[in-house]
């Protein structure tokens, strides 16, 4: 994996544009880098056809059908929409992991980990706060 930081998002707020967009919890999380507890999110347990998307935003981040249980207590994926994420390195707890952001604001999302399943082995472990789900149709 490959680290694409980058500060420019094409979608962008003011502090107090995100704290009135955002609940309490999505601010601390999308903008503030924290992690919600795991197993506390109706998102965790979706079963449905749709879409996940950036609660910050709207990006489109995954497909329903990229959906796996990790067992973790936080959605799990093992790929995302196309040009739907950037990473960064992530050096915080005394551990090095690789954090995923919306590439379209920036909004923390959580982090991907090299132990997901075939065929991309890739497991993005996302905060259900940081996301909205929108059912087909």
């Amino acid at each position: 994996m490959q680290p694409q930081a980058g500060p420019d998002f094409p979608f962008t707020l003011t502090d107090a544009e995100w704290r009135a967009r955002l609940t309490p919890e999505q601010y601390a999380v999308l903008r503030g880098h924290a992690t919600e507890r795991p197993g506390s999110c109706a998102l965790n347990y979706e079963k449905r056809h749709g879409t996940f998307s950036c609660a910050g935003c709207g990006n489109k981040l995954f497909a329903s059908g990229r959906k796996f249980e990790s067992g973790t207590g936080w959605p799990s994926f093992n790929d995302p929409e196309e040009g739907a994420l950037a990473t960064t390195i992530d050096r915080s707890h005394g551990m090095v992991r690789m954090e995923v952001h919306c590439a379209r604001c920036g909004g923390h999302l959580g982090h991907v980990f090299e132990d997901g399943p075939p065929p991309t082995f890739l497991r993005y472990c996302i905060n259900g706060v940081a996301m909205n789900f929108s059912p087909a149709e």
